[in-house]
């Protein structure tokens, strides 16, 4: 019998167990996460109101409820938990699917004034997630700038004008709900340094914009036609050619001034400086690029300031170091070779990798699919020579042994029970417990 631990819960992780259990019979695997809850960023990172992409937490949950499948939430692998040397010792093989676990910063001044949050930092509030911040982020704010042009700029640009009416079907925390449903923010700035041929949003999402009741979306033809591509985008690849298609279709329009929010599309501008008035954020100051030929952008010397009592950084994750493991601080992954994790160029024997810190934060969901089949690949290349060594008879039990409390399945379900009996109480469907009391509390069968 062969035992594998899987350090992370959300896709890849997901995928990493279910291409084991499907390619090896004899194959037990432990799905271990930090958190009490399983699915990583389909349950933390997915908007609330995108509920078909979030129900890919049904095929994720089938992977974990699979008879050589254990979910093991509520441990802490690293500092202050179990040391990978330790998991080593206690599974023949170890993936590691840690996801990319902070954001990358733009290195401004200005950057930590009060006001001035990563997309991060906003999505994990309003998903619930347990180490979210507080809910100051819309508090005295009446206009926001976000700075980047990918789907988590487009996520959070939407959640900032939507509606209570739109807001209260979701799964989002009541606290959350009632500070959106109250902000004050009319006007949201979505920011890219690059033209629209080279944003990374897709185009169904930056569609989504466009549906919005009582939102009026502007865009600058002048800032669209700067782009070689946008006069005729023929030669792009789908995806860009139907982003420019759909920026045109809003190019010049004249704007609706009885429109409660106003999403501003803005391209070709590099954020330089955050301002500050009263020790808070006011303002971004933006440089204007151009296009340097090569695909890049270059300084034209040219300045320009946005209001903004709120602003959210959205320029990707990136990976962190965990403890007994190496690391590529230049690309944020673990260096590894086909998923086998490499220290100093040589594989290290029952280590692996799958996911954001294997690859990179690259790629939708799916992609973690193949990534994880060519690391199992690797481990069951290995299995034979990894099976010889001896283990205890259960991990479980010897983590046990040694202090750590796991929430099981059954401990998930009764999270998954007391939220839906939140919504029920708020007269709203299933409603996420936002903080670890509550959540440990329902998992372990205490009154939330």
């Amino acid at each position: 019998m062969l035992r594998v631990a899987v350090v992370g819960s959300g896709p890849s992780g997901c995928y990493t167990a279910q291409s084991l259990v499907q390619q090896h019979p004899e194959v037990l695997v432990d799905v271990l996460d930090r958190l009490p809850c399983p699915y990583g960023l389909v349950r933390y990172g997915v908007a609330p109101d995108h509920e078909k992409i979030k129900s890919l937490q049904n095929n994720l949950r089938t992977v974990l409820e699979h008879e050589r499948v254990r979910f093991l939430g509520g441990v802490r692998v690293g500092p202050g938990g179990v040391p990978t040397a330790r998991l080593r010792e206690l599974y023949h093989a170890v993936v590691y699917c840690v996801g990319a676990a902070t954001d990358r910063r733009l290195g401004i001044p200005g950057e930590d004034l009060p006001g001035s949050w990563s997309a991060t930092e906003f999505v994990s509030w309003y998903s619930a997630h347990p180490d979210a911040a507080t809910d100051g982020f819309v508090v005295g704010a009446r206009s926001a700038v976000v700075i980047g042009v990918g789907n988590v700029a487009v996520d959070v640009t939407r959640m900032l004008a939507r509606g209570l009416a739109e807001l209260s079907p979701t799964d989002m925390p009541q606290a959350a709900l009632a500070t959106l449903a109250a902000s004050q923010v009319t006007d949201v700035h979505m920011v890219g340094r690059r033209g629209p041929s080279q944003a990374r949003f897709t185009t169904k999402e930056l569609r989504e914009l466009g549906g919005l009741p009582g939102t009026d979306i502007t865009v600058d033809p002048a800032e669209l036609s700067l782009d070689p591509a946008y006069p005729d985008p023929s030669g792009l690849p789908a995806r860009q050619r139907r982003n420019v298609e759909a920026l045109r279709g809003w190019a010049g329009t004249p704007p609706d001034d009885t429109a409660p929010h106003h999403i501003h599309l803005r391209f070709f501008l590099r954020p330089v400086e955050l301002l500050a008035d009263a020790g808070r954020v006011a303002a971004v100051r933006f440089e204007r690029t151009a296009p340097d030929g090569r695909g890049g952008v270059t300084g034209t010397g040219v300045f320009e300031e946005i209001e903004a009592q709120l602003v959210l950084r959205s320029v990707g994750y990136r990976g962190v170091p965990l403890e007994g493991l190496p690391f590529d601080s230049a690309t944020g992954t673990v260096p590894h070779r086909g998923g086998r994790v490499l220290r100093e160029g040589t594989v290290t024997p029952g280590e692996y990798v799958a996911g954001w810190i294997k690859r990179g934060p690259t790629g939708v969901i799916g992609t973690n699919r193949p990534c994880a089949k060519e690391t199992v690949t690797s481990v069951l290349e290995d299995a034979a020579a990894l099976a010889h060594r001896h283990l205890p008879d259960d991990p479980l039990a010897a983590l046990r042994a040694e202090g750590v409390r796991p929430v099981e399945w059954a401990g998930w379900q009764a999270i998954e029970r007391a939220e839906a009996e939140l919504g029920a109480a708020l007269g709203r469907g299933v409603v996420k417990l936002p903080d670890w009391r509550s959540l440990m509390n329902a998992a372990y069968g205490s009154a939330p």
